[in-house]
Protein backbone atom coordinates (compact mmCIF):
# COMPACT_ATOMS: atom_id res chain seq x y z
CA UNK A 1 0.00 0.00 0.00
CA UNK A 2 1.04 3.42 -0.99
CA UNK A 3 2.54 5.63 1.84
CA UNK A 4 -0.09 8.40 0.93
CA UNK A 5 -2.92 6.03 1.79
CA UNK A 6 -1.83 5.55 5.45
CA UNK A 7 -2.24 7.29 8.70
CA UNK A 8 -0.81 7.17 11.78
CA UNK A 9 -2.13 8.05 15.23
CA UNK A 10 -0.72 10.54 17.69
CA UNK A 11 0.35 7.83 19.82
CA UNK A 12 1.81 5.74 16.66
CA UNK A 13 3.49 9.03 15.40
CA UNK A 14 5.49 9.38 18.96
CA UNK A 15 6.58 5.75 19.39
CA UNK A 16 7.80 6.08 15.88
CA UNK A 17 9.58 9.90 16.48
CA UNK A 18 10.76 9.02 19.93
CA UNK A 19 8.80 12.03 21.28
CA UNK A 20 5.92 12.68 23.80
CA UNK A 21 2.36 12.77 23.48
CA UNK A 22 2.32 16.29 25.24
CA UNK A 23 5.28 17.42 23.02
CA UNK A 24 3.18 16.19 19.67
CA UNK A 25 -0.28 18.06 20.53
CA UNK A 26 2.00 21.63 21.75
CA UNK A 27 3.73 21.08 18.19
CA UNK A 28 0.15 20.52 16.83
CA UNK A 29 -1.65 23.20 18.53
CA UNK A 30 1.72 25.64 17.54
CA UNK A 31 1.66 24.78 14.09
CA UNK A 32 5.14 23.46 14.56
CA UNK A 33 4.22 19.84 12.51
CA UNK A 34 0.18 19.52 11.72
CA UNK A 35 -0.82 16.59 11.25
CA UNK A 36 -1.75 16.73 6.93
CA UNK A 37 -3.69 13.16 6.94
CA UNK A 38 -6.56 14.53 9.36
CA UNK A 39 -5.78 17.64 12.16
CA UNK A 40 -8.47 17.29 15.24
CA UNK A 41 -11.98 19.10 15.01
CA UNK A 42 -12.11 19.48 18.82
CA UNK A 43 -12.25 16.86 21.94
CA UNK A 44 -12.61 13.03 20.80
CA UNK A 45 -11.58 13.60 17.32
CA UNK A 46 -7.71 11.64 16.70
CA UNK A 47 -5.45 13.52 14.45
CA UNK A 48 -3.97 11.71 11.66
CA UNK A 49 -0.05 12.06 10.19
CA UNK A 50 1.40 11.16 7.20
CA UNK A 51 4.99 9.53 7.04
CA UNK A 52 6.43 12.24 6.37
CA UNK A 53 4.91 14.27 9.25
CA UNK A 54 6.13 11.42 11.22
CA UNK A 55 10.25 12.14 9.55
CA UNK A 56 9.83 16.06 10.14
CA UNK A 57 8.71 14.78 13.95
CA UNK A 58 11.89 12.90 14.29
CA UNK A 59 13.81 15.51 12.78
CA UNK A 60 12.63 18.28 15.01
CA UNK A 61 13.26 15.87 17.93
CA UNK A 62 17.00 15.13 16.65
CA UNK A 63 17.71 19.08 16.09
CA UNK A 64 15.75 19.65 19.97
CA UNK A 65 18.30 17.15 21.09
CA UNK A 66 21.10 18.65 19.99
CA UNK A 67 20.44 22.35 21.39
CA UNK A 68 19.30 23.79 18.35
CA UNK A 69 15.93 26.75 19.73
CA UNK A 70 13.13 25.97 18.58
CA UNK A 71 12.54 29.17 17.15
CA UNK A 72 15.21 28.08 14.51
CA UNK A 73 13.14 24.87 14.01
CA UNK A 74 10.35 26.84 13.07
CA UNK A 75 12.03 28.68 10.74
CA UNK A 76 13.30 25.27 9.14
CA UNK A 77 10.24 23.21 9.44
CA UNK A 78 8.43 26.40 7.49
CA UNK A 79 11.37 26.93 5.01
CA UNK A 80 10.84 22.90 4.40
CA UNK A 81 7.01 22.93 4.19
CA UNK A 82 6.99 26.08 1.64
CA UNK A 83 9.10 23.59 -0.24
CA UNK A 84 6.60 21.14 -0.34
CA UNK A 85 9.03 18.54 1.82
CA UNK A 86 10.37 17.56 -1.97
CA UNK A 87 13.51 15.38 -1.81
CA UNK A 88 13.27 15.25 1.46
CA UNK A 89 14.97 11.87 2.07
CA UNK A 90 18.05 13.12 0.09
CA UNK A 91 18.51 16.03 1.91
CA UNK A 92 21.27 16.67 5.00
CA UNK A 93 20.45 19.38 7.17
CA UNK A 94 23.07 21.21 8.77
CA UNK A 95 23.73 23.85 12.12
CA UNK A 96 26.02 25.13 13.73
CA UNK A 97 23.60 25.52 16.53
CA UNK A 98 21.82 29.30 15.79
CA UNK A 99 21.39 28.33 12.04
CA UNK A 100 19.85 25.49 10.21
CA UNK A 101 21.47 24.77 6.27
CA UNK A 102 19.83 22.73 3.88
CA UNK A 103 22.62 20.56 1.33
CA UNK A 104 21.21 18.94 -1.32
CA UNK A 105 24.66 17.85 -2.52
CA UNK A 106 28.20 16.95 -0.54
CA UNK A 107 29.42 20.08 -1.97
CA UNK A 108 27.07 22.28 -0.30
CA UNK A 109 28.51 20.19 3.19
CA UNK A 110 31.82 20.49 2.30
CA UNK A 111 31.83 24.26 1.86
CA UNK A 112 30.23 24.22 5.56
CA UNK A 113 32.36 22.49 7.07
CA UNK A 114 35.00 24.67 5.63
CA UNK A 115 33.89 27.61 7.55
CA UNK A 116 35.74 25.52 10.77
CA UNK A 117 32.84 26.36 13.10
CA UNK A 118 31.90 23.34 15.13
CA UNK A 119 28.80 21.98 12.74
CA UNK A 120 26.36 18.94 13.57
CA UNK A 121 24.03 17.45 10.87
CA UNK A 122 21.30 15.22 9.95
CA UNK A 123 21.00 13.11 7.26
CA UNK A 124 17.32 12.86 6.70
CA UNK A 125 17.74 9.98 4.35
CA UNK A 126 18.73 7.84 7.68
CA UNK A 127 15.94 9.34 9.66
CA UNK A 128 13.59 8.62 6.82
CA UNK A 129 14.81 4.64 6.93
CA UNK A 130 14.87 4.95 11.19
CA UNK A 131 11.00 5.78 10.51
CA UNK A 132 10.72 3.61 7.60
CA UNK A 133 11.38 0.83 10.12
CA UNK A 134 9.45 1.81 13.39
CA UNK A 135 6.19 2.78 11.19
CA UNK A 136 6.47 -0.97 10.02
CA UNK A 137 6.41 -2.23 13.43
CA UNK A 138 3.10 -0.44 14.62
CA UNK A 139 -0.48 0.13 13.43
CA UNK A 140 -1.14 2.35 10.64
CA UNK A 141 -4.68 3.47 9.18
CA UNK A 142 -6.42 3.41 6.06
CA UNK A 143 -6.53 6.93 5.33
CA UNK A 144 -10.18 6.26 2.47
CA UNK A 145 -11.72 3.51 5.12
CA UNK A 146 -10.09 4.07 9.02
CA UNK A 147 -9.47 0.33 9.01
CA UNK A 148 -6.75 -0.37 11.39
CA UNK A 149 -3.69 -1.69 9.77
CA UNK A 150 -2.19 -4.42 11.96
CA UNK A 151 1.72 -4.68 11.96
CA UNK A 152 3.76 -7.78 12.80
CA UNK A 153 2.03 -8.42 16.04
CA UNK A 154 -0.44 -10.61 15.52
CA UNK A 155 -0.94 -11.10 19.06
CA UNK A 156 -3.20 -7.76 19.01
CA UNK A 157 -6.65 -8.50 19.58
CA UNK A 158 -8.22 -5.36 19.72
CA UNK A 159 -6.91 -4.23 16.26
CA UNK A 160 -8.58 -7.45 14.65
CA UNK A 161 -11.76 -6.44 16.85
CA UNK A 162 -11.86 -3.28 15.48
CA UNK A 163 -11.00 -4.07 11.75
CA UNK A 164 -14.20 -6.93 12.31
CA UNK A 165 -16.50 -3.87 13.41
CA UNK A 166 -15.79 -2.31 10.35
Amino acid sequence: MASEEIGYRGPTACAAAGITYRQLDYWARTGLVEPSVRPAHGSGTQRLYSFRDVVVLKIVKRFLDTGVSLQNIRTTVQHLREGGFRDLERMTLMSDGATVYECATPDEVHALLQGGQGIFGIAVGVVWRDVESALSQLHGERVDTGETLIGPNPADELARRRNRAV
